[in-house]
């Protein structure tokens, strides 16, 4: 087997990045590519115009590749640009804050840098932890360095899971894994392979004064339709959720909107 890309959306100094990237070099060799400071809710945003500035650091004898760019910069110059041959396997987080739910998965930088992956035809795996609902202030206290002792317990349980699928092949199908966990989990919470929810976030952005808007989002979800089933469920019952999207995929049309929708080209 080949190496393992690994980028997050957190950037270079995220606590979460050294604990994975020692857990991971243990299931196969690494190689990091992140961005250069926090790029969240940014999705899978590429740099068209402009120059990308790439610079080789060591934190703690760990070398990474740092980037001025997005992560899904940092998935394709991986991949494509960096080094002599592509990766096997694309790895993304741990990320700071939960990505369940239909509108945080398609605004994650964390699942944007995943979906890279995809594109180039690699199996691909996002990880997220967090507390469900309201982790705002949860967030601000990781900034003041709180819960150090998180970081190496969810590296562990996500090196397992990235150690299983590589032992048992990427599910056919599948075109990536959108792995979730709570605060609290380590190797014995259960996991449960899920959905995603069917929800979406409420405002997004404060008033600073006026003609300005600062982003200062609460975390909290409006739902729509069952989540039984979900990735916010399972998360709220403290387990482990593992979400096996498909990206290419449509809905079907009732007949007669169908017919409807058609009729106009004739």
């Amino acid at each position: 087997m080949g190496y393992i890309l690994l980028t997050n959306d957190d950037g270079l100094d995220s606590p979460a990045l050294l604990p994975f990237a020692r857990a991971l070099a243990k299931v196969a060799p690494i190689r990091i590519v992140t961005p250069d400071q926090e790029r969240s809710w940014i999705s899978k945003a590429i740099t068209r115009w402009g120059e990308i500035r790439v610079r080789k650091v060591t934190r703690e004898g760990v070398e990474i590749i740092a980037v001025a760019g997005f992560p899904a910069d940092c998935t394709n110059l991986g991949v494509h640009s960096l080094f002599d041959e592509p990766p096997d396997m694309v790895v993304s987080g741990v990320n700071i804050g939960l990505n369940s739910g239909l509108g945080f998965f398609l605004s994650s930088g964390t699942v944007g840098a995943a979906m890279e992956g995809w594109i180039a035809g690699l199996p691909a795996l996002a990880f997220s932890v967090g507390v469900p609902g309201e982790d705002r202030e949860w967030k601000e206290r990781i900034r003041h360095g709180e819960f150090a002792e998180l970081w190496p317990r969810a590296a562990e349980l996500s090196a397992q899971i990235v150690e299983t699928v590589r032992a048992s092949g990427y599910p056919p199908g599948v075109d990536l894994l959108n792995v979730n966990f709570p605060v609290g989990a380590d190797l014995r919470t259960p996991r449960v392979v899920t959905r995603l929810a069917n929800v979406g976030y409420e405002r997004l952005f404060r008033r600073k004064e006026t003609g300005v808007y600062v982003h200062d989002a609460s975390g909290s979800l409006r739902e729509s339709g069952d989540l039984d089933g979900t990735d916010v469920r399972a998360l709220r019952a403290d387990c482990v959720s593992i979400t096996p999207v498909r990206l290419a995929h449509v809905a079907t049309l009732a007949p007669e909107f169908h017919r409807q929708l058609v009729g106009g080209s004739r």
